[in-house]
């Protein structure tokens, strides 16, 4: 069981992470003028960021996507979604817990013990047959019940949107999430990992369709979409950015 303190040092060192991407961003220049999202006050540098980003998922994640989904029949790919779904409600118990959302965390609770005992792993939802509700959370949403404002708007490489405080809980949430970062065996990890990149890539496919024949300015509508579901998951006012009431996040998010 992972230790307080190792979960401060945890802490500690995503806090430095994003600091240095905040410097990166800052080194990147600001964007000014009357026409410059409040949110987004570097986006010259996270535009350039988006372009890579864009560029590596045509190049490689998009065709791999495809050819997954292509190949992989639907009640495969639906079974293989709700095992990462299911360890990833044992993590949204955690966030809900540290949140004192007392009805959440147990529902996520049962959600995990139901569909792991009695679902083959967690590969059949029964929970939500049952009608117990998914309560999705991160330990980005904790800081904000914590009082943690979002601050800027970023875009990481590889991984895409994200806020500045967003990027520093995502080494814990990568490490303490779902818990495949944790298992020893180096093949079986990477193994998981690969196909919880692929399956989550797959599943947003005909979102990018719909992106692509929709927005004039692709940057723009991602942006404004991520940081509306991050106030709504945290149940702040747009123009707040205050998270602290907390929701959660949408089922697909």
């Amino acid at each position: 069981m992972t230790s307080p303190t190792s979960i401060r040092g945890i802490v500690a060192r995503s806090v430095r992470c994003a600091a240095l991407l905040l410097g990166a961003a800052l080194a990147g220049g600001c964007a000014s003028g009357p026409q410059s999202h409040p949110a987004d006050p570097f986006e010259p540098f996270n535009r350039g960021m988006y372009q890579f980003n864009d560029s590596l998922d045509k190049a490689v994640l998009k065709p791999v996507a495809t050819a997954y989904r292509d190949a992989t029949p639907q009640p495969v790919r639906t079974g293989v979604g709700n095992f990462f779904a299911n360890l990833g409600d044992a993590w949204s118990f955690v966030n809900n817990l540290l949140q004192w959302r007392g009805l959440e965390a147990y529902e996520s609770l049962v959600r995990f013990s139901t569909n792991t005992v009695f679902g083959l792993g967690g590969v059949l939802d029964i929970a939500s047959e049952a009608g117990i509700e998914r309560h999705k959370q991160d330990f980005g949403l904790t800081l904000g019940r914590w009082g943690v404002p979002t601050g800027p708007y970023l875009v990481l490489p590889f991984l895409g949107s994200s806020t500045v405080r967003d990027t520093a809980a995502l080494p814990v949430d990568f490490y303490l999430g779902d818990g495949v970062d944790r298992i020893g065996d180096i093949p079986l990890r990477n193994s998981l990992l690969g196909l919880r990149l692929v399956d989550t890539r797959a599943s947003l496919l005909s979102a990018g369709s719909v992106l692509d024949a929709a927005a004039l300015d692709p940057y723009s509508f991602t942006r404004d979409v991520y940081l509306q579901v991050r106030r709504g998951a945290g149940g702040g006012q747009a123009d707040e950015g205050d998270d602290q009431e907390g929701g959660k996040l949408p089922e697909d998010y």
